[in-house]
C-alpha cells in the first residue's frame, strides 16, 4: 500500500497537468467571433464560417479572416442633366440610399468569400462596383413609371417598386432597405432643347407654369379688387363713425358746457355757504380765544398772588427753619461745652488721684528705705564687738 499511494498521486498531478494543458490550448486557438462580423476559417476541414460563436484555429493548419457583415449605405444620385427621367418626360433630381450588407447566411458567407474575398466584402468602393450600376437601373426603370407629380406624392410605392425589381438576392448581399433622401424637379436651365424627351419636358414645364402664373395672377388680380373693395369699405365705414364721432363730440361739449355752468353755479353757492360756515365759526373761534385770554390773564394774577403767598410762607417757614436750626446748633455747642468740661474736671481729678497714689508709693518707698537703714544699723555693733 506504501508504494501504491505515491504512484496514485503522480498520476493525478499528471492527469491534472494535462487537462490544464488541455484547457489552455482550447482557450489559446479559440477565436470569438463579434457582433456585425463572420469569421471564415480555411485550411484543414475545409472552409468553415462562423457568426454568432466562434472556431477553433490552430496555425499553419488554418488561416482566419474577418468578415464585415454590418449594413452599408450607398448612395446613388440622378442630378441635373443625368436626371431621372419621368413618365411624362419631366426630370427630377433625385438621391436613393440604398443599405446593403453581407447575407448572414453561412453559404452566402461562403459564396462572398469566395467570390470576392474575404478583406474586400464590405469595403464601400466594392458595393459600388457591385451594384452601383444595376441600383441606377432600377431606378430608371421605377422612374419611368411615375410621372413626376405622382413621384413626388408617391414616394412609398416607388420606395417598394426598386425593391421589388433589385429583389433581396444579390449574389450573397442582401438588400435591407432603401430610402429618398432628395427629390427636387430638375431645374430648366440643365435641359436640352434638342433632345426629345427633354424637349417634350420643357414644353410641359413651360404648359404648366405659365397655366400655373395665369392662375397665380388671376388670384392676385381677385385678391387686389377684393383688397381695393375693403378698403373702400373699410373708408366709408370709417367716414362714417368720423361723422357720428364728430357729433357725439359737439353734443358731449354742450353736455359739457351745461354740467360746467351748473356745477360753477353749485360751487359758488358752496363756496359762499362754507365762507359763511367759515365766518361764523371765525367769529366764535375768536370769541373763545378772548375769552381764554381773560380767564388765562385771571389765572395767571391768581397764579401770581399764590405765588406771594407761597413765597412769603416759604420765606417765613425757612426762617423758622433757620432759627430752629440756629437755636440747635447753639444748645449743641453748649452741650458739647458742659460735656468737655466735664472731661477735663474728670481728667483733672484723674491727675490728681495719680498724684496722690505717686506721693502715697514715693512715700512707701521712703519708709521703706529707712526701715532697711534701721536694720543694717542695728546689725552693725554685733559686727563691732566680734
Amino acid at each position: 500500500m506504501e508504494g501504491i499511494l505515491p504512484i496514485i498521486v503522480t498520476g493525478l498531478g499528471i492527469l491534472l497537468f494535462l487537462i490544464i494543458v488541455y484547457f489552455a490550448i482550447i482557450a489559446m486557438f479559440y477565436k470569438k467571433v463579434h457582433q456585425g462580423q463572420a469569421l471564415v476559417r480555411t485550411g484543414f476541414g475545409g472552409t468553415k464560417v462562423a457568426t454568432d460563436k466562434g472556431l477553433y484555429v490552430v496555425p499553419v493548419f488554418h488561416r482566419v479572416e474577418t468578415m464585415d457583415i454590418s449594413v452599408k449605405k450607398i448612395q446613388i444620385e440622378r442630378m441635373g442633366v443625368e436626371g431621372l427621367i419621368c413618365k411624362d418626360n419631366m426630370r427630377a433630381d433625385i438621391k436613393v440610399a440604398f443599405f446593403v450588407r453581407v447575407n448572414n447566411e453561412v453559404e452566402f458567407i461562403k459564396k462572398v468569400a469566395q467570390t470576392i474575398g474575404v478583406a474586400r466584402a464590405s469595403r464601400k468602393e466594392t458595393l459600388e462596383d457591385l451594384f452601383e450600376a444595376k441600383f441606377s437601373e432600377a431606378l430608371k426603370t421605377v422612374g419611368k413609371k411615375f410621372e413626376f407629380i405622382a413621384l413626388y406624392e408617391a414616394r412609398r410605392e416607388f420606395r417598394d417598386e426598386i425593391v421589388d425589381i433589385i429583389g433581396t438576392d444579390l449574389n450573397g448581399y442582401t438588400l435591407e432597405d432603401c430610402a429618398i433622401d432628395f427629390l427636387e424637379q430638375t431645374s430648366v436651365s440643365h435641359l436640352k432643347a434638342d433632345n426629345i424627351l427633354d424637349a417634350e419636358g420643357i414644353k410641359k414645364i413651360t404648359d404648366l407654369t405659365a397655366a400655373q402664373n395665369i392662375k397665380a395672377n388671376l388670384i392676385k388680380r381677385d385678391e387686389e379688387k377684393i383688397i381695393r373693395k375693403q378698403d373702400v369699405e373699410a373708408r366709408e365705414a370709417i367716414l362714417e363713425l368720423d361723422k357720428q364721432l364728430a357729433e357725439k363730440e359737439e353734443q358731449q361739449l354742450r353736455e359739457i358746457a351745461n354740467i360746467k355752468s351748473r356745477e360753477g353755479a353749485e360751487i359758488l353757492k358752496v363756496a359762499e355757504e362754507e365762507r359763511l360756515k367759515s365766518e361764523t365759526a371765525r367769529i366764535a373761534t375768536t370769541e373763545k380765544v378772548q375769552v381764554a385770554e381773560e380767564n388765562m390773564q385771571r389765572q395767571i394774577i391768581i397764579a401770581e398772588k399764590n405765588k406771594q403767598r407761597t413765597n412769603a410762607v416759604e420765606t417765613e417757614r425757612v426762617e423758622k427753619d433757620r432759627m430752629l436750626e440756629l437755636t440747635e446748633r447753639e444748645r449743641v455747642v453748649t452741650l458739647a461745652q458742659i460735656e468737655k468740661e466735664k472731661v477735663v474736671e474728670v481728667e483733672k481729678k484723674n491727675i490728681q488721684d495719680v498724684i496722690r497714689d505717686r506721693v502715697i508709693l514715693e512715700k512707701g518707698v521712703v519708709e521703706e528705705q529707712e526701715n532697711m537703714k534701721d536694720i543694717e544699723l542695728s546689725k552693725l555693733p554685733i559686727v563691732l564687738s566680734k
